[in-house]
């Protein structure tokens, strides 16, 4: 009977952070910064399920629920282990990030999920350096960032905060305190906010 790690297995690229020294997580904010509700969500580039609720129920929630001021989002890295090329997509976003692009690279990033994932390549930078030069960023400074892995700590902490509260799963939500695991529908997601808000 094997046990179950209490943290991802390390691979020789990126070992589990140190919970004890990972730092305190910075996550990407979507939102007005006084909206009543805040939406936190756990989530891992190359998980099918993130991919699917940032392309189909993340619209909707942008549209009608952040830019309505209702809530923020604050989107945290989990890159689960068994996806080898999740690391390197969180790379790319905070280089992105760097920038003040990681939403159109956020959105690039899983609306081609298919085309860089582990399944389809062992080599997703030059992917990557497409959806930079799609996204507008300077191209030298993303190459420099993500070869130098220069937000690897970031990563490792927003990781880090996930396992402190007992993530499991991609994606996973916190809203208003309380803990979501797995994707939700706009409407689902509507009720809960608009339930914390009354609250």
């Amino acid at each position: 009977m094997t046990r179950k790690p209490a943290a991802p297995e390390a691979t020789p690229e990126t070992p589990p952070p140190d919970l004890a020294t990972a730092g305190p997580p910075h996550g990407y904010v979507a939102g007005k910064a006084d909206a009543p509700v805040k939406i936190e969500e756990f989530a891992d580039f190359e998980c099918p399920g993130c991919g699917r609720f940032a392309t189909i129920t993340e619209p909707d929630l942008n549209k009608r629920i952040i830019e309505t001021g209702l809530a923020t989002l604050t989107y945290y890295d989990f890159p689960l282990p068994q996806h080898r090329n999740s690391q390197s997509a969180s790379n790319a976003a905070a280089c992105a990030d760097e920038q003040g692009k990681f939403w159109p690279m956020h959105d690039q990033l899983f609306g081609a999920q298919d085309k860089w994932n582990t399944e389809a390549t062992d080599n997703p930078k030059p992917m990557f350096m497409s959806y930079a030069a799609a996204v507008g960023l300077d191209a030298a400074k993303f190459e420099a960032c993500y070869d130098a892995r220069k937000f690897q700590k970031r990563i490792d902490a927003n990781l880090a905060e996930g396992l402190r509260r007992h993530v499991n799963s991609t994606p996973t939500f916190v809203i208003a305190g309380k803990t979501y695991a797995n994707a939700m529908s706009y409407d689902e997601l509507k009720a809960i906010v608009d339930s914390a808000a009354r609250k």
